[in-house]
Parts: C-alpha cells; sequence; structure tokens
C-alpha cells in the first residue's frame, strides 16, 4: 500500500480509494435517511420527527469527540508512515483509540443525569419530550460503540484500506435497515426502537474494526504499552483534532439555534422541515467528505515524503470531482424538492413547508464540494488551525448571528432564518478559497526550498 500512495497514477489512486469511501458515506446516509423515512410514517409522525430533529444537536456533538481523536490522529499516521516512522505511528493510534473510551463513558454519564433540561435546551416542547427522551436515552448507552466504530474507521482508510472502511459502514447500516422496520413497526417502539436499532448495528461494527486492528492486515497496532496517554502525541492530536471536532460540536449548536428560532416563528411543523432539510444538507456534504477522505491518505503520506507535486495534483483533482458534485446535486434539489421532502412524509402541510424551505436552504450548498476540499486539506497537511478558523469564521461569526439577526430585517421570519445558512456557506467558501490558494502555493514552495 505504501508503493501504491507514493507511485500509482494520482486519479486512478484517488478513485480507488475514494469510491469506497463515497459509498460508505452514502450507505451512512441512507441509513440515517431510513430512520426519519420510517419514522415520518408513524400515526404520530410529525411529533417524533421532530423529536428526531431535537436530538440531532446532542448526537451530532457526542459524535464530535470521534473527530477530535479519529481524524485527529488518522492523518498524523499517515504521515508519520510516509516518514517510515512506525513506532509513532502505532503511539498516536493507541493514545486515540484510548481517549475514544474515555470520552465515551464520560459522555454517557453526562447525557444519564442532564438529558432533560438539555433537550429542553435543543428546542423540546411539552409535546416532543417524551419521544426525545426515549430516544437519547438508548442513543447514548451505545455511544461507546459509536465512538470506536467511527473514530478507528479513520485509522483504517488513512492507511489505504478503504473498502475494509466501507465495509464497516455498510455491515452497520446494512443491520440499521433490517432491524428498523422490526423495532420501530413490528415490536412498536417507535423512536425508541430507532435508536436501538442504530446502538445494535453499531455494535456489530464496533467489533469488526477491533477485529482488524488486532489482525494481521493493518500497518498501524494498537500497542498496550501505547495506551498511557502521552501530552506530546496528544497535543498534536487535539491540534489537528479541533477543527473537525469544532465543525461538528458546532453543528449540534447551529441545529439548536435552528430549532429555537423555528419553533418561535413556525413551530413543531418548521422544526420537523429542518430536521428533513438536514438530511438533504448530508445527502450533498456525505459524498463530499468521502472525495475528502479518499484523497487524505494520498495528501498526508506524500507530503511525509517530500512528494509535493503528487501532493498539488491530488488536491486539484479532488476539489474538481468534489466541485462537480455539488452543483449537479444542489441544481437537482432546487428543480424537485416536492420529491425530496415527500421521501420522508405523506403530510401534505410538511410537504408544502418543507418543499419551499429546502429550495432556500440548500442554495448555498452548490459550492461546498471546494470548501469541503480546502478544509481537509489542512487536516492532511498538519495545519489544523487554519481548518479551525475557517469552521469557527462559518459558523460562529456568520451562520448563528444570521440565524437571529435576518429575522429582524426580512417580514418572513421563518423564511430569514433559513436563509442564512446560504448566505454563510457562499461567504465562508470564497473567502476560504481565496487564502487556501496561496496557503498551498507557500507551503510547498517554501518546503521544496528547504
Amino acid at each position: 500500500m505504501k508503493d501504491t500512495l507514493a507511485n500509482q497514477k494520482i486519479s486512478k489512486l484517488l478513485y480507488s480509494l475514494a469510491v469506497p469511501a463515497i459509498c460508505a458515506q452514502i450507505v451512512s446516509l441512507l441509513y440515517n435517511m431510513v430512520d426519519r423515512i420510517y419514522i415520518g410514517r408513524l400515526p404520530d409522525g410529525n411529533l417524533a420527527m421532530a423529536a428526531i430533529g431535537i436530538c440531532v444537536p446532542l448526537t451530532t456533538i457526542i459524535n464530535a469527540f470521534n473527530g477530535l481523536f479519529g481524524r485527529g490522529g488518522a492523518p498524523l499516521s499517515s504521515i508519520r508512515l510516509g516518514e517510515e516512522d512506525y513506532e509513532e505511528a502505532d503511539h498516536i493510534l493507541s493514545n486515540s483509540f484510548m481517549s475514544l473510551i474515555v470520552s465515551s463513558l464520560v459522555i454517557t454519564l453526562i447525557v444519564f443525569i442532564f438529558q432533560e433540561p438539555i433537550l429542553y435546551l435543543f428546542g423540546a416542547s411539552q409535546e416532543t419530550i417524551p419521544y426525545a427522551k426515549n430516544y437519547i436515552m438508548i442513543y447514548a448507552l451505545g455511544t461507546i460503540f459509536i465512538q470506536l466504530t467511527v473514530g478507528l474507521n479513520y485509522f483504517i482508510n488513512t492507511q489505504g484500506f478503504t473498502k475494509y472502511g466501507m465495509a464497516t459502514i455498510l455491515l452497520g447500516a446494512g443491520l440499521n435497515i433490517i432491524l428498523d422496520p422490526i423495532f420501530i413497526f413490528y415490536f412498536d417502539m417507535g423512536v425508541t426502537g430507532a435508536a436501538l436499532a442504530t446502538v445494535l448495528a453499531q455494535s456489530v461494527s464496533c467489533f469488526w474494526v477491533l477485529h482488524f486492528f488486532f489482525g494481521k492486515k493493518t500497518i498501524l497496532h494498537i500497542r498496550k504499552h501505547y495506551l498511557k496517554p502521552k501530552w506530546r502525541i496528544m497535543k498534536q492530536i487535539l491540534s489537528l483534532g479541533a477543527s473537525p471536532c469544532f465543525m461538528s460540536a458546532t453543528e449540534g449548536l447551529l441545529t439548536i439555534s435552528f430549532n429555537q428560532q423555528l419553533l418561535k416563528f413556525g413551530g413543531n411543523l418548521a422544526i420537523s422541515s429542518m430536521t428533513i432539510m438536514t438530511s438533504m444538507f448530508q445527502f450533498i456534504l456525505l459524498p463530499v467528505e468521502g472525495i475528502a477522505q479518499g484523497s487524505q491518505p494520498i495528501i498526508s503520506f506524500n507530503y511525509g515524503a517530500k512528494n509535493y507535486e503528487r501532493v498539488k495534483h491530488t488536491i486539484s483533482l479532488a476539489m474538481k470531482v468534489a466541485l462537480t458534485y455539488t452543483l449537479i446535486a444542489t441544481l437537482t434539489m432546487e428543480i424537485v424538492p416536492q420529491f425530496f421532502v415527500g421521501l420522508f412524509t405523506s403530510s401534505p402541510e410538511l410537504l408544502d413547508l418543507g418543499s419551499k424551505m429546502l429550495r432556500v436552504y440548500i442554495f448555498g450548498a452548490c459550492v461546498l464540494g471546494i470548501n469541503s476540499t480546502c478544509q481537509q486539506t489542512y487536516n492532511s497537511m498538519g495545519e489544523g488551525k487554519k481548518s479551525f478558523f475557517f469552521a469557527f469564521y462559518r459558523k460562529i461569526i456568520l451562520l448563528i448571528p444570521l440565524i437571529f439577526i435576518l429575522p429582524t430585517f426580512i417580514s418572513n421570519q421563518m423564511m430569514a432564518v433559513v436563509l442564512a445558512e446560504p448566505i454563510s456557506d457562499l461567504l465562508t467558501t470564497g473567502t476560504n478559497f481565496l487564502y487556501f490558494r496561496k496557503f498551498v502555493r507557500n507551503k510547498l514552495e517554501n518546503q521544496n526550498n528547504t
């Protein structure tokens, strides 16, 4: 695999690495969508859908920690592999593994103690709180399985074993899709059944991932004598993982802001619409993340090996492919929003409102292919602070303030809340791309001159 990363034609290599990652992301998206499609068909589907939307910030914040330790450690390990420092690469993996376990236990305890006030803070009402509590209690119990599955899967992909990484997602997704209707409808468990199906599926995926790392195929190994956290290594992991963690965690904060404002201006129906729009946004974003994940091992390995022409070629190709996808996907949703919203609901009121909101909300996603490639490249080259800044800029400086500011200037206050998303996406991508071009040119030229 090392020779492949160093020598194979970039287009062929990116294809072989990105396609499994894209498939894994699409399958992951599908099983999240299937949850919501089934829930939307319940007799009390509108309220249940709103409850799932209320739980999204909490599940997003939980998942942010697998980004902190998984996406923080994986590129570092890959760079060390490129430098042929295998001992350090194993040390990074082992520290990340232990951090995922400890953070999972802490998160589960916090959710159990503070779940009700947290859910009300996130936009729950008296009607939706019972559904939300039933869902999040079960989900919290499975935190350790979810954390280890997703967090360690980054270390599988960074070694170039993206087909095995895809199998991890396929296994969990396939089981979840099978178990969902059984628990939701056959056992009549509703949203509780949806959460239970997710946890059981992720537990199987977790054992699959652990089997890989304690097997013979892996290049990286979890070493017992490296499990104790070492500050020098943890500092590197936290520095690089801060951006993806922040992006995920603030996605939760962002959803809270949307939920609070939409509950104020549109009620539970508007929150149900936002839950659907979040799925559609993921439909655009997750395949792009798959392209970025496919490019990461190539960029990190060749950056560590000082093959800078291969780094530049990979960045250029990944950005073109990602941008093409986001343009086509966004245009399709703009033309037929009723089709996508109709996948989740048969309610005429929700179908009408959701279609109108989707057209506004999704518009800025057309350029996300550029932004995603820039963000992943910063991390792939060990420049986590730059990735963190643009994540902070998009959500904290632009998007969240706009959610609260725009309704004071636009008469249709509910649509004004939704409009905050495309404005921030377009402004962030433009700013990020202008800086990114200069960054890559200076970074690689300076390395060539040293």
